[in-house]
C-alpha cells in the first residue's frame, strides 16, 4: 500500500511518515519537493539509527503524492485547507485520512468548526465525490508522532461513512506501535472527535502536563 502525505514535511506529517515507512510506501508531500526528499533522508538516517529499515520513502510534491497514492493523509493546518486541496487534484477514488483540527488560541484553546460542523465535513464538500474520507489521529500529540523512542499508547478514534476505507484506516492506526483504533461512528460524528483536541491542550494547559492524549477502556 502506498500512502501519501500531504504537508508530509511538517511536524506532524513527517512524524506519521517516519511510523508508517517501516510497513508501507510512503511519499511525503511538500509544496517544494527539494524539501520533501531533504525531509526524508533526514528520517531515513534517523530511522536507520535505531536499526529500523524503510520498504520505500520518497519525497515528491504534494500532488504527486496524491497522485501515486492508494492512501492520502492531510497533514496540513486548518487555516491551510482550502488553499492546499484547491491547487490539487486526482482525489478521485482515493482513501483521504484527515486528521484536522479547527481551533484557535485565544485565552484558551476553543474548537471553531467551519460552518459544515467539521474539517472533516468540510473536506469532503472540497474533494471530489469519489473520494473517501474518514478522520483519524486528530487527538495524537505533534510532539509524540516524532518521539520515535517512545510508544504511542493511545486509543484513535475513527469516523467515515464508506466501510470498507474505514476498515483500511483502521488497519493503519493498529500498525503503529501501540495504537488502538476505534470506530467512532459516520463522518458527521468528526465534529466530536475534532473537539477533543482543544480539550487536551487545555487540560495539558491548566494541569501542567504534557501530550495528554486518550486511552478508552
Amino acid at each position: 500500500m502506498k500512502i501519501g502525505i500531504v504537508g508530509g514535511t511538517g511536524d506532524i506529517g513527517e512524524g506519521i511518515a517516519m511510523r508508517l515507512a517501516p510497513r508501507y510506501d510512503v511519499i511525503v508531500g511538500s509544496r517544494d519537493e527539494a524539501r520533501a526528499h531533504e525531509s526524508c533522508t533526514c528520517s531515513i538516517a534517523s530511522l536507520k539509527n535505531r536499526g529500523i529499515s524503510c520498504r520505500s520513502f520518497s519525497g515528491a510534491t504534494n500532488q504527486d503524492a496524491i497522485s501515486c497514492a492508494d492512501v492520502v493523509i492531510l497533514a496540513v493546518p486548518f487555516r491551510n485547507v482550502i488553499s492546499t486541496l484547491e491547487s490539487l487534484s486526482c482525489f478521485e477514488d482515493k482513501i483521504v485520512i484527515s486528521p484536522v483540527n479547527p481551533m484557535e488560541k485565544q485565552d484558551y484553546f476553543m474548537f471553531v468548526p467551519p460552518p459544515d460542523g467539521s474539517a472533516a465535513l468540510m473536506i469532503r464538500r472540497l474533494l471530489p465525490q469519489e473520494t473517501r474520507i474518514c478522520s483519524a489521529f486528530n487527538t495524537i500529540a505533534a510532539n509524540k508522532w516524532k518521539a520515535l523512542d517512545e510508544d504511542l499508547t493511545y486509543s484513535v478514534p475513527v469516523c467515515g461513512d464508506d466501510a470498507e476505507a474505514k476498515n483500511v484506516v483502521m488497519g493503519i492506526v493498529n500498525s503503529i506501535s501501540k495504537l488502538q483504533a476505534f470506530d467512532a461512528g459516520p463522518l458527521a460524528a468528526s465534529s466530536m472527535v475534532e473537539a477533543l483536541t482543544p480539550l487536551l491542550l487545555n487540560i495539558a494547559r491548566y494541569n501542567k502536563m504534557r501530550d495528554v492524549g486518550i486511552q478508552f477502556r
